[in-house]
């Protein structure tokens, strides 16, 4: 790939070398053009989302794809997004459901790709006329002004992004949207996920809608930075908001969950955020059980615990308590 000639990396992490691979994930950082491509947990070779959302604290843009043409889609946006802002971009995808799969894609001409990912020009690079050296020990003296740098960096990249998602579509006819609302506006409930459990609920909310229940979808692909007002604009005002994780912070809850109540806290007419936790380990999420978690959602008021697990089965759970 010409990205790679240019001095653009790639690294796909998956399992227990996306573990080694975290070892460094600060480094990254220093040189902000890498793009990483994740999608499966440790413990077995399914998919979850524990492995990328570990990392979230590191400073990594993070992009969670739906279908195969996400990934190529966002494929080409991280490359360009990460050399806008100077910082790393994660692709993450679900491990079997998408990597060990095939369905028919647009794969674009090399023109147009060389059209939307001009010649790299790094902003830093190795030059014998101006001799530099890299990766080094940050003390404290400079190690705030560093971190905060990523704070603003972060703070840019909505705009950027959007920027860049508008030329994307105009160059290739799609738009890579980083959030999207499904029928919404007169939703009295609203799914929450990401990955291709989006897939899943877009049929279930359509079978709802179809029994004229007033049911609607919010995709989260852009995860960091957390896009607020994206959800402070679809969900105030909403009566509840289901989020299916496919992911726990384990003595909390569902991770969506946790940031979603966060960004919704101090709006004007915040909804009731019912938090689920489904599909871990490449359990299927089908569209039944996203109308069970509808139902669970319509038939209470209020969350009858933050974190509720869905498909669990009962024996196994108790086996591992009564083992002597």
């Amino acid at each position: 790939m010409r990205r790679a000639a240019e001095g653009g990396e790639a690294v796909y992490g998956v399992n227990t070398g996306f573990g080694k691979l975290a070892e460094v994930m600060f480094e990254h950082l220093k040189k902000g053009k890498e793009v990483a491509i994740s999608g499966r947990l440790e413990y077995n070779e399914w998919t979850d989302q524990n492995d990328s959302l570990s990392q979230r604290d590191t400073g990594w843009i993070q992009l969670y794809c739906e279908d195969g043409q996400d990934v190529l889609d966002t494929t080409l946006l991280a490359y360009r997004l990460a050399e806008a802002v100077n910082l790393p971009v994660m692709v993450v995808l679900d491990a079997f459901f998408l990597s060990h799969t095939y369905e028919p894609i647009d794969i674009p001409d090399q023109k147009p790709v060389d059209a939307f990912l001009p010649p790299l020009s790094p902003r830093f690079q190795l030059d014998i006329e101006n001799p530099v050296a890299y990766n080094q020990f940050v003390p404290p003296q400079a190690y705030m002004e560093m971190r905060y740098n990523i704070q603003i960096a972060m703070q840019q990249v909505p705009q950027r992004v959007e920027r860049i998602a508008q030329e994307f579509n105009g160059i290739f006819g799609r738009h890579p949207r980083l959030a999207e609302a499904v029928h919404c506006e007169d939703a009295d409930i609203i799914f929450v996920t990401a990955g291709t459990t989006v897939s899943t609920c877009r049929q279930a909310v359509e079978r709802l809608r179809a029994s004229g229940e007033r049911a609607g979808l919010f995709k989260l692909k852009m995860f960091r930075p957390f896009p607020v007002d994206s959800f402070r604009q679809t969900l105030n005002g909403k009566q509840k908001v289901a989020v299916v994780d496919r992911n726990c912070s384990f003595g909390a809850t569902g991770i969506f969950a946790q940031e979603i109540r966060a960004a919704m806290y101090g709006a004007e007419s915040p909804p009731q955020i019912f938090g689920y936790v489904a599909g871990l380990g490449g359990r299927d999420v089908t569209p039944e059980t996203i109308e069970d978690i509808y139902w669970q959602t319509k038939n209470n008021d209020r969350p009858p615990a933050e974190n509720m697990w869905i498909g669990l089965d009962p024996e196994t759970v108790a086996s591992w308590h009564n083992l002597a």
